[in-house]
This record gives structure tokens, C-alpha cells and sequence, in this order.
């Protein structure tokens, strides 16, 4: 089965999706973009990655180019086009077409994209002995609760990690406390507490990681979130999450051993709780008439 993208006003098979050559997210990575896991046709906070994707959009001023209700229809009938049971739905928003100057021309019309791609899922062995990243003083831009489609940064974070054999790579700031992965927020368990760096300019809102101390909470453990380095003592687990890795523990960062060295017992958790809510939403779905 071939796959298929909405483009603009248009779905076409996915090796014919194109864009103009003057497009601002080509010529200036003008633009924002949100992932979407889907779960045998069921989203994953749905609701939320939309609601995110607006403040995006607001915030760098670009016009949403359908109503929200619209893109959440294009969004089903995109996942009903490919293959995929289960899918990462990208969507992608652009300021639009313009001759490339900074300010760009008036009226403009932005750039809608949306594709589907398969939800890959971690190896055994990861699972098993845990996750290796490595730290980079972050050199983003400081406005990373936008989710721009400015991904350079994270980009050339990843090929040093992929360089040391590491898969991720965590930003760090200027006082070293730790702030997210290139695409991961990442925590901590000090002194029995889960701790994660608190939303600011500095890290993204990551759906995950709203789902983390969400379950943490409700299985009475206590979070808190602030500043927190790799050095402090009490500092037993390091977890990373993302939609592709759901909660990952983190056994090496550089060249440090957290913990024993193995998956902990509050990241085993975590992980398994959150994957049984993804079950949940499998079986929702699949059961619905």
C-alpha cells in the first residue's frame, strides 16, 4: 500500500508530497510542527497536541491555515489512508510561500502538511540494560516551548551521540543542570523524589512528560520540578520520555554510572504504567464498533 500525505489542500501518494522552493520553512525553518502517536486508530492526547500546536503557532504569528477541527479531521483521514496500525502522525505548519527576504510578503498563505510514518518501538536490549546519553552545553535558540521545525541544534546534538554510541544527547545549561534531550525530556529520582527541570523557555512541554508525573502522582510518588544536575547526591535513576521511547531509564550519561548501573525500580514502573494506558488505548479502539 502506498503512502499518502495531505499537502496543502491535497492528498497525494507520499513520494509526489512537495513543496514550493520558496516556502519559508525550506528557506528559513519557518514554521512548527507537532507528533501525534496513534493507537490502532486511537490518538494520543489528541486534544493536547492541538491545543500545543496553537500556542506554536501563536507564537511565532503564523495563521492556522483550517480551522483546528478541520486538521484534527485531516489528521484521522491521514492515519486512515496508510498502512500503519500504529502511527506518528506529523503535522507541519509553515508561514507560507514568499521570496526570500525576512519579512516576508503580505497576504501569504501558510503551508499544511501532514504525513504518517510507523510508531517505532525500542529494541529488547535498550529495555533491558537501559539507555547511554551523553551532555552538550545546550547551543539552541531560548525559546524551545515553541515547537519549531529550528532543529539544527538537535540535529547535530544527535550525530554526537550517534558518534559515541550513545542514543541521546542532553542539553545542559550554563550552570550544568540538566534540561531535556535533542528529542526527550529527561528526570530524575533524588532522594526517592522524581525531579525534572520546571517548564520554562529552556524545555519543551513534552506529552510525555505530562503523562510521567501524571502517573507518578497517582501511584504516590513524589515529583518536584526544578534545576537539577547529574552530581547531586541522593540521585539514584535517570529516565528519559518521548512518544517514540514512551519512559526509558537512563543508565550512563557520559561517562557516570547512575545507580547500579541497571533500569531502577521507579523508571520500571513508570514505563510499565504508561505502556498500559497505550494498551488501553489499543484495546478501546479496537473494540469500538
Amino acid at each position: 500500500m502506498p503512502l499518502t500525505a495531505w499537502v496543502n489542500g491535497h492528498f497525494v501518494p507520499l513520494e509526489q508530497a512537495v513543496v514550493h522552493i520558496e516556502d519559508r520553512g525550506f528557506q528559513f525553518a519557518d514554521g512548527v510542527y507537532e507528533v501525534i502517536a496513534c493507537f490502532s486508530g486511537a490518538f494520543l492526547d489528541l486534544d493536547a497536541h492541538l491545543s500545543r500546536l496553537q500556542r506554536s503557532c501563536d507564537a511565532v504569528a503564523i495563521r492556522l491555515p483550517r480551522p483546528m477541527g478541520e486538521i484534527e479531521q485531516l489528521i484521522a483521514e491521514v492515519y486512515a489512508r496508510n498502512p500503519f496500525p500504529h502511527a506518528m502522525i506529523y503535522i507541519q505548519i509553515t508561514r507560507g510561500i514568499s521570496p526570500r527576504s525576512h519579512h516576508p510578503a503580505e497576504p501569504i498563505e501558510p503551508t499544511l502538511v501532514i504525513t504518517a510514518r510507523e510508531l517505532p518501538e525500542p529494541g529488547q536490549e535498550k529495555i533491558e540494560k537501559g539507555a547511554y546519553a551523553i551532555t552538550l552545553r545546550d547551543m539552541r535558540w531560548q525559546r524551545c516551548d515553541i515547537k519549531s521545525i529550528a532543529l539544527l541544534a538537535s540535529v547535530l546534538g544527535e550525530l554526537e551521540a550517534a558518534r559515541a554510541g550513545a542514543d541521546e544527547c542532553f542539553w545542559l545549561d550554563e550552570h550544568g543542570h540538566m534540561l531535556e534531550g535533542c528529542a526527550s525530556n529527561c528526570l530524575a529520582v533524588i532522594d526517592g523524589v522524581l525531579v525534572t527541570h520546571p517548564l520554562d523557555h529552556h524545555i519543551l512541554d513534552g506529552m510525555s512528560r505530562r503523562m510521567t508525573l501524571r502517573l507518578a502522582v497517582s501511584h504516590g510518588i513524589a515529583i518536584e520540578q526544578r534545576p537539577w544536575q547529574l552530581n547531586e547526591p541522593g540521585l539514584s535513576e535517570c529516565m528519559m520520555c518521548s512518544t517514540t521511547d514512551a519512559i526509558m531509564p537512563v543508565c550512563r550519561v557520559d561517562e557516570q554510572i547512575i545507580g547500579s548501573g541497571h533500569p531502577g525500580p521507579v523508571a520500571t514502573s513508570l514505563r510499565q504504567w504508561m505502556l498500559e494506558e497505550f494498551e488501553q488505548l489499543r484495546t478501546g479502539a479496537t473494540q469500538q464498533p
